[in-house]
Formats: C-alpha cells, sequence, structure tokens
C-alpha cells in the first residue's frame, strides 16, 4: 500500500498540476462533487476518518 501511495504522490508532487499532465490511470475527483455542493466531506482510509475542507479562499484542507 506505501508504495502505491508513493507512486500517486510522485504523480502529484505538482500540486497545480493539470488533469492533462496525469497519468491516465490516477482518479481525478471534483472537489465540489466529493462535498455534493457543500465545503465539507468525509474521506475513510483504513477505519480512519478524513474531513476535507474547502475554505472561502478555494482550497482545500484534508485533516485527520
Amino acid at each position: 500500500m506505501s508504495s502505491q501511495l508513493n507512486g500517486v504522490a510522485s504523480d502529484l508532487s505538482d500540486a497545480r498540476a493539470s488533469r492533462a499532465e496525469l497519468s491516465p490511470e490516477v482518479p481525478c475527483h471534483q472537489a465540489l462533487d466529493l462535498t455534493k455542493g457543500g465545503a465539507l466531506a468525509g474521506i475513510e482510509l483504513n477505519g480512519q476518518v478524513y474531513a476535507l475542507r474547502i475554505t472561502r479562499q478555494g482550497r482545500l484542507i484534508l485533516t485527520k
């Protein structure tokens, strides 16, 4: 799992990369789809829930 995440991290090393610059194997999701138009979504990984927030400035924050 760790090596899989490391591969994703290297593909996403530039946080401002456009979709066209990402490998076709990397899933890409619209943040507003994840939050259903709001500002908050829960993302679960290995039994832990993380909060994805869209700030007023239009930036993303992921917290545990």
